[in-house]
């Protein structure tokens, strides 16, 4: 387990997002999941208000729904870390005060629960003071349904400005970041990154595995059956084979599969706490359950770092 940020959260090294609970896995799919998630150590898992409004015939809340369904079932509540998101629901995508706090409601009646543990601002709002935001996440603290929040896709100008916001106003302040992150997409190294560290943040990247490419199953001449299939294959150039032939030098010698050696290159990272990825099935989990352990060797963390640099 490792302390979230500046929260009093700890959490494992792998969270297990849920964009697919309710979306391409089904409930008996996303229990045997989260079950076999929860029962390896994992104790992290991410949803947010929005998943999967993308779907025709969905409106949002079926993932919370589908999550709080198995925490009923399973009273599991005082095992997990939960963690969701407000402000990319269509027609919610802001982040004023009354969305924060109805959407908030909503969340916890799908989840079942008295209490989010981290609630992420899901995606900046340039068109609402920052003021006004924090305000309405500090009452949500204040009345006991939030225990902390933390922000999701912001630069690090408006992150930067997000907890001076916080100091100034004497409000509540955000706690860690989620954002883009895996060994071929490093934007965050940088300004990002230093916001984060300059704060004693942490980092929970999603895509960790850049849309399934760095499982290893995309490779020249072989096709996969996946909704993510088309976004992942545009990683196989020259370096997406470097990184390949990195991460299969180091899965060799670890006897663990690719998917769990790049999560573990991004929980070895600066910054990072966890990186968030999820599973359809139990059979796609047992890949990436390794990295909840997986420590790498300094010099495996260097060869993968320079495979993946531009």
């Amino acid at each position: 387990m490792t302390k979230l940020g500046t929260s009093d959260l700890d959490v494992s090294r792998l969270a297990l997002g849920g964009n697919v609970f309710g979306w391409t896995a089904d409930e008996a799919a996303s229990f045997a999941v989260l079950d076999a998630y929860t029962e390896a150590g994992g104790n992290f898992v991410d949803t947010a208000d929005s998943y999967s409004a993308w779907i025709d015939g969905h409106v949002g809340g079926e993932s919370e729904t589908v999550i709080g369904a198995w925490l009923q079932r399973r009273g599991r509540r005082d095992d997990v870390v939960l963690a969701t998101k407000v402000g990319m629901l269509p027609g919610r995508d802001n982040l004023r005060p009354e969305t924060i706090e109805e959407q908030a409601e909503g969340s916890l009646r799908r989840l079942g629960v008295e209490h989010i543990d981290l609630y992420y601002a899901h995606r900046d709002d340039e068109g609402t003071p920052q003021e006004e935001t924090l305000a309405a996440f500090d009452r949500l603290v204040k009345a006991g349904k939030v225990r902390h929040v933390a922000a999701s896709n912001f630069t690090a100008p408006r992150l930067a400005s997000a907890l001076e916001t916080s100091a100034r106003e004497g409000l509540v302040s955000y706690v860690a970041l989620q954002q883009q992150y895996n060994l071929v997409e490093r934007d965050y190294e940088g300004e990002l990154a230093s916001v984060v560290e300059g704060a004693g943040l942490s980092s929970a990247p999603y895509f960790g595995l850049a849309r399934g490419f760095l499982t290893g199953k995309y490779r020249p001449g072989v096709e996969v059956d996946s909704p993510r299939a088309g976004a992942a294959s545009r990683y196989l150039d020259d370096r997406g084979l470097r990184v390949l032939a990195a991460l299969d030098e180091v899965a060799a010698a670890h006897d663990v599969p690719v998917a769990a050696v790049s999560l573990a290159w991004l929980a070895a990272r600066p910054t990072v706490a966890a990186p968030i990825a999820s599973a359809r099935s139990t059979a796609q989990l047992a890949d990436l359950l390794p990295a909840l352990g997986l420590e790498l060797k300094a010099e495996e963390v260097d060869l993968l770092t320079r495979a993946g640099e531009a």
